[in-house]
């Protein structure tokens, strides 16, 4: 990657008065205001997000680890609540939607582990200002439970007006609607800003698993935990083998000696087609990462994670804005003796839609002390292909159009167009060479 360019005088003289402006802000932290600062000047510095395409290097399996080649993990009870008591779990929350919550199977499976081996595993959620209070409400529910559970904040940054490069909510916009999240990659200073970070550190805890909350397959691991320790990897991110739904993930690649995330937006417009390519990047991020917390810690004081920053342009009431932000797997590159791990697919089960919704309700998937599990019954590796119309698209909606969900574990691809309800006691299957299409 080129090294960060000088600003220029203008660039200089916006950002002074970005400065001047951000100092005003009184919801907002110092930490929050320097982040904020520190993000803006790399942005405009112009450090290059553009790879050199003749340098990248597929992985070897000494960088990205089969999984199958991992140790087995050891079968003394006694050594697992070690591993465990040094493990936290952290879920970067979403949305509550519809009082369907993912939060209530994580708590389920961390209290049988805990109970299990008679360890410590505490539950991190990291919120949003918008997921902050709906939060606190589920964790309530869990106050007697053999878990403890923390919440911490991410970053709050003001929206950057586009026209003249203000803070917008020194435009009047003082409301929700001022403010964004700077994605994910936010999510090692706030461990260190909200004192989170110290306080593991000072109960002996060593290792963080992070992972999206609705990434129902994002379950711990004794064998990557074990392997992570024992090898002393700083980081570890789990990728899978990528199929035709997945060309847009960020892969993993070899890059000037060092093991770095490749996502599309670095992409040269010419090697976009091959960076899609099933047959040259095999894999793709699932998100669910595992992070040394002593390392997190030398990093963030060190002000060494300078991540890959993503522009996202929005419009807020007809005004244009700017959003910076970073993504948490973009870090690989700067912790030590990092890895990938090439995980079976079943660790990558996201609930976005409500057609992954579908397949998670279905008898395709068993419900397990929490842990989801997929049938035996089904033959071929792959998920079937679900393509819902948009009267499925709310929650609300699609449980309303299935008295029961149908059996689908005969069933390669499905897609259902119009207004379409569906009865009770209902299998949907391939029959020869046809994908299942309803229509209303």
């Amino acid at each position: 990657m080129a090294a960060a360019a000088t600003l220029s005088a203008p660039d200089a003289a916006k950002l002074s008065q970005l400065k001047s402006a951000v100092s005003g802000l009184g919801q907002i932290s110092e930490s929050e205001k320097n982040g904020f600062i520190n993000l803006v000047s790399r942005y405009l510095s112009g450090e290059a997000q553009h790879v050199d395409w003749s340098k990248i290097q597929t992985p070897t399996d000494e960088i990205v680890v089969p999984y199958d080649s991992l140790a087995p993990t050891p079968q003394d009870p006694a050594a697992t609540k070690s591993l465990l008591d040094k493990l936290v779990v952290l879920k970067l929350n979403g949305e509550v939607r519809n009082g369907m919550t993912f939060l209530d199977l994580i708590v389920i499976q961390i209290e049988n582990l805990n109970t299990k081996y008679g360890c410590n595993v505490p539950l991190l959620l990291m919120n949003s200002f918008n997921t902050h209070d709906d939060t606190l409400k589920i964790v309530e529910k869990y106050a007697n439970s053999n878990i403890d559970i923390h919440t911490f904040n991410q970053s709050q940054y003001p929206r950057l007006v586009v026209e003249d490069f203000t803070p917008l909510p020194c435009k009047g916009q003082t409301g929700k609607d001022g403010w964004y999240p700077p994605g994910h990659g936010d999510v090692f200073a706030s461990l260190m800003n909200s004192g989170k970070l110290d306080a593991l550190l000072s109960q002996g805890k060593e290792y963080v698993f992070a992972a999206n909350s609705d990434n129902l397959g994002a379950i711990v691991d004794l064998k990557i935990l074990n392997h992570l320790m024992t090898n002393k990897n700083e980081y570890c991110m789990e990728v899978t083998p990528k199929t035709l739904a997945d060309v847009k993930g960020g892969t993993l690649i070899s890059y000037e000696g060092k093991v770095q995330l490749l996502e599309i937006a670095q992409v040269p417009d010419e090697h976009v087609n091959e960076f899609k390519s099933i047959e040259k990047f095999k894999i793709f991020n699932t998100n669910n990462l595992w992070v040394n917390l002593k390392a997190i810690k030398r990093l963030v004081e060190a002000q060494a994670l300078k991540m890959e920053i993503i522009p996202n342009p929005k419009e807020v009431d007809g005004i244009k804005v700017l959003q910076l932000e970073t993504a948490a797997g973009a870090a690989i590159k700067f912790f030590d003796n990092a890895i990938g791990i090439n995980v079976p697919r079943s660790r990558f089960l996201p609930v976005k839609a409500t057609s992954d919704l579908l397949l998670v309700q279905s008898d395709l998937y068993t419900l397990v002390d929490g842990f989801v599990e997929r049938n035996k019954a089904r033959t071929n590796p792959s998920n079937p292909s679900i393509e819902l119309g948009p009267e499925f698209k709310k929650v609300g909606n699609f449980l309303s159009r299935f008295k029961s969900i149908p059996s689908i574990i005969e069933l390669d691809s499905l897609k259902v167009s119009g207004d379409v309800w569906f009865g009770t006691g209902i299998t949907l299957k391939v029959i020869g060479d046809h994908c299942c299409k309803t229509w209303g």
